[in-house]
């Protein structure tokens, strides 16, 4: 980009319409040779830990906004099969609703952002744009509103993404790395006192959420020294073997951080590691939580070790810049958040299996999408759509994508099409999953 006048820039966006028109991202028809979605994650799933995928399928087959959330592979092929318009950027690679939300910022701000990076890679921007508004269909379905409203919510989304982009094109380089959105934006979405009072509740529950919170909330006093509570098969211990390479690996980990932060982390002394359970998608992968001490007991510090694998994108696209899975994820978060974990690192561990680190509780905290009324949900999709166009923007061409999108309506209205037609497909997908379950081909533990 450097050396392009922001006219040429333009100019490339808009040559990208005669290879894929504004209007054409409303098209979605499966083709006659698309992959069984059953079939596509168990085969994501051979490399995970095979007593572990029962609980990913359980989760799955809850809802199929559940199922959506877990079916991130389904979705890469579906979108690979589509045309795409070369507008690259680093995608998040899983930019459903779920996976915005609360975090604290270094100087401890609550902020409000993208918080999900393990299927972060290059590639074209529309990817996220879409899988972010069919999520939106999804959970307005799910909530039981209208057609019309869902429509309207996913196209929201798609709108705000456009509308940002198009004023974060006109800003300088460094207003738009510094660009972040204050948690006290989501307080004026919500009209009702209700509401509000939710909203506040929320914000100050991921205020409470630290290592300091969760010491009391994970963990038993053990001869005097706080050990992490187990709850199988969720929370389990570390076994001797586990335990024994997660302290090897701690200084491969420690030599990916910045120079300072090494130092604060050389403060504190591994105490106690046991295995998690995560999420929907990732369940089956290799996790692990590790409690450190600082000054005394009383000055925990949980780190995540969370196992990283291909991105589902990849298979799809060009090889991107890292060969390192963790090196992948931790890149691109760094990349994509408006700010980030000072404990965010990558390394090796045994089996040569890459894994990233990052803190387990930092004022973490999700919006309770199934809660939301019509208009909620359309405010809080619009956020969504903010926050996705200023990651964007980081590192893709922000005036390419802004010509290409232009000044009319043509690009929401036809992504909120599409999002209605593959919440569609969506819900054929969970049905094929439900249905494997019943028959006894995929087994699944509800409730876990």
């Amino acid at each position: 980009m450097n050396g392009t006048s922001p006219a040429d820039r333009t100019a490339k966006g808009r040559a990208a319409r005669k290879r894929v028109p504004r209007s054409a991202h409303a098209e979605w028809l499966a083709a006659v040779d698309r992959p069984d979605p059953v079939a596509v994650l168990e085969r994501q799933g051979r490399d995970r830990l095979q007593e572990l995928l029962p609980i990913r399928y359980g989760r799955m087959t809850a809802s199929p906004f559940a199922f959506l959330r877990g079916a991130a592979a389904v979705m890469a092929a579906d979108l690979a099969a589509q045309p795409h318009t070369d507008l690259t950027v680093q995608l998040c690679g899983d930019a459903h609703l779920l996976n915005f939300g609360l975090f604290a910022s270094p100087e401890r701000a609550l902020l409000f952002d993208l918080t999900d990076f393990d299927e972060t890679c290059p590639g074209p921007f529309e990817w996220d744009v879409k899988r972010l508004a069919a999520s939106v269909a999804v959970a307005a379905r799910e909530n039981g509103h209208s057609e019309a409203r869902a429509r309207r919510a996913a196209r929201a989304a798609a709108a705000e993404y456009r509308h940002s982009m198009r004023r974060l094109a006109g800003r300088g380089e460094l207003a738009v790395w510094y660009e972040r959105i204050d948690a006290d934006r989501l307080l004026p979405l919500v009209r009702s006192a209700h509401h509000r009072r939710r909203v506040e509740s929320s914000l100050a529950r991921a205020r409470r959420r630290t290592s300091l919170h969760a010491l009391g909330k994970l963990t038993e006093t053990v001869d005097g020294l706080p050990r992490i509570v187990h709850d199988p098969p969720l929370l389990e211990p570390a076994g001797p073997p586990d335990m024994a390479a997660l302290r090897k690996i701690f200084s491969d980990y420690r030599s990916t951080l910045a120079e300072e932060r090494r130092l604060l982390l050389d403060r504190y002394r591994f105490v106690d590691a046991a295995r998690k359970v995560v999420g929907v998608g990732s369940v089956g992968t290799r996790c692990f939580i590790v409690l450190l001490v600082g000054r005394d007991t009383d000055d925990p510090l949980f780190l995540q070790i969370k196992e990283a694998t291909e991105s589902v994108l990849e298979e799809h696209l060009p090889s991107g810049p890292y060969v390192h899975p963790g090196h992948r994820v931790v890149a691109g978060q760094r990349l994509l958040q408006a700010v980030g974990d000072i404990f965010l690192g990558w390394m090796t561990g045994p089996q040569g299996r890459p894994y990233y680190w990052r803190q387990l509780r930092d004022m973490k905290g999700a919006a309770d999408v199934g809660a939301m009324n019509p208009d909620e949900l359309l405010n809080y999709a619009r956020l969504c759509g903010t926050a996705l166009a200023r990651a964007h923007a980081r590192s893709g061409d922000r005036i390419a994508i802004a010509g290409y999108l232009g000044d009319a309506d043509t690009f929401e209205r036809a992504v909120g099409d599409f999002a209605l037609r593959y919440a569609d497909q969506n819900a054929a997908d969970h049905g094929s999953l439900c249905a494997a379950v019943a028959a006894g081909v995929v087994r699944a533990a509800p409730g876990v």
